[in-house]
């Protein structure tokens, strides 16, 4: 059956979101010198050559065999097939020589991407039914689009740990208002919320599925999210040094990861002559003392219990960010409706790539939640209590089963809101982002509550 005229700008329309998203990650690399595509910023991560690879081995795989084609590299299709989630503390230890030449990616690049083209643009026209998987091919487009949208966040954090004589500089116009934020709790009475999609409403990743209520207790939460000032106050008090304030536990605790790995500070700071300095994308800067402070899960539970408090849980979050007084729930935080994936007006929040710098956490007062809470979307992910399992009724993609499922081990938790790499399809209420307790790198901070 031939699809709809309604149907095919939609597919028109998310052919044209993978060619920008394209383009997003296409920036990024732009800014690596030609000599450093082999460099390693982070030690648990692939070296950056693998990500040019992986983002088209990725939609190959994906897509090629539903479209007809034979693979013309099996062995690039293996290679950039999967990234690195490296948890109790194993680090890669490949050499760039065993890695092919920039030349051959970007080959296999330009290949793959011809070849999809064509096909893609042939069957938005076709039918728009189910494929022998029971997923669209409008479904898998989304996949396509919104993985390599992750991925341009996630190389976002990568280069910002790139030597900065090793990228293509840029001038940065950064909102450093020095005015201390006063920082207050809003009181939320307890209440019922929403978590999850349900099947058949927009796209949503596996993990979203199936939308159930909760029960949430009354509680209290910060109105903004912890800044660097305050967590300086957490360093100045001896916080890394006190044994009381980190999770004890077997040799993974966050006590023996901290004094194993000699955790002194976030890993966006560095000290120079006594004065703490903050790493942008393209500098060192004195420390904005407004901005969020990005850490750990680790840290931030460290923080947290410091200042007699705790992280919320992922419903905790979720009713702060989108319930009412009035008992019912918000597609954002300061109202409206959802966007299908259009970015929701600039004055409500730092996101979808307008900076590449947070702003202080009181920059954007159209974007507070009915409840009073500011800054629940972009300049920072927010760390929950939440480990990162599955929804009851959870089915996993069986076209990419290990997307959510791998990750159901116990170590990973909960982020909620978006940062400003984040693009807006995922802002959408029910995204749910996640990572291993102590990986500092990602654009990631939190706010406490008390209960």
């Amino acid at each position: 059956m031939l699809a709809t005229q309604s149907d095919v700008p939609t597919r028109h329309g998310l052919t044209d979101q993978l060619a920008a998203a394209r383009q997003q990650t296409d920036d990024l690399f732009a800014l690596v010198k030609s000599d450093s595509f082999y460099e390693r910023p982070i030690a648990e991560r692939h070296r950056i050559i693998f990500y040019i690879g992986h983002l088209e081995a990725f939609d190959w795989n994906l897509f090629h065999e539903r479209l007809g084609l034979k693979s013309f590299h099996a062995e690039f299709d293996r290679l950039f097939a999967f990234g690195i989630d490296p948890v109790g503390g194993g680090l890669p230890a490949d050499q760039p020589s065993e890695w092919p030449t920039i030349a051959a990616v970007v080959d296999y690049v330009r290949k793959i991407r011809a070849a999809l083209g064509d096909k893609l643009v042939d069957a938005i026209a076709e039918t728009a039914g189910a494929s022998s998987a029971g997923f669209s091919l409008s479904t898998l487009l989304n996949v396509a689009i919104e993985h390599r949208l992750m991925h341009a966040e996630t190389l976002a954090y990568m280069l910002h740990q790139l030597p900065l004589d090793y990228k293509v500089g840029q001038r940065e116009s950064l909102d450093v208002d020095s005015v201390p934020v006063v920082q207050r709790s809003i009181e939320i009475p307890a209440g019922v919320v929403t978590l999850g999609l349900r099947r058949g409403d927009v796209f949503g990743w596996d993990n979203e599925y199936e939308a159930h209520t909760v029960d949430v207790p009354a509680f209290a939460i910060d109105q903004y999210m912890v800044t660097n000032r305050q967590y300086l106050e957490f360093i100045n008090a001896g916080g890394y040094d006190t044994r009381a304030f980190w999770d004890d536990g077997d040799d993974n605790g966050d006590w023996d990861w901290n004094s194993r790995q000699g955790i002194s500070h976030p890993a966006f700071w560095k000290q120079k002559s006594e004065q703490w300095l903050y790493r942008t994308m393209f500098a060192d800067v004195p420390l904005p003392l407004n901005w969020p402070v990005y850490v750990s899960q680790a840290e931030a539970k460290a923080y947290a219990n410091w200042a007699g408090k705790a992280l919320p849980t992922e419903a905790e979050w979720q009713r702060a960010a989108y319930g009412t007084p009035r008992g019912d729930e918000l597609a954002y935080p300061w109202g409206g409706e959802a966007s299908g994936g259009e970015a929701p007006p600039a004055r409500f929040g730092n996101f979808d790539f307008a900076r590449w710098s947070p702003t202080p956490v009181n920059a954007f007062p159209e974007g507070r939640s009915a409840f009073g809470v500011d800054g629940l979307l972009g300049n920072g992910w927010e760390w929950t209590s939440t480990v990162f399992a599955a929804f009851p009724g959870f089915e996993p993609f069986p076209f990419y089963r290990g997307y959510s499922a791998d990750f159901f081990d116990g170590k990973h938790f909960v982020m909620k809101g978006g940062s400003a790499r984040t693009a807006a399809c995922m802002l959408r209420r029910t995204f749910r982002n996640w990572f291993q307790a102590h990986y500092q790198f990602i654009y990631t901070g939190f706010r406490c509550v008390s209960r």
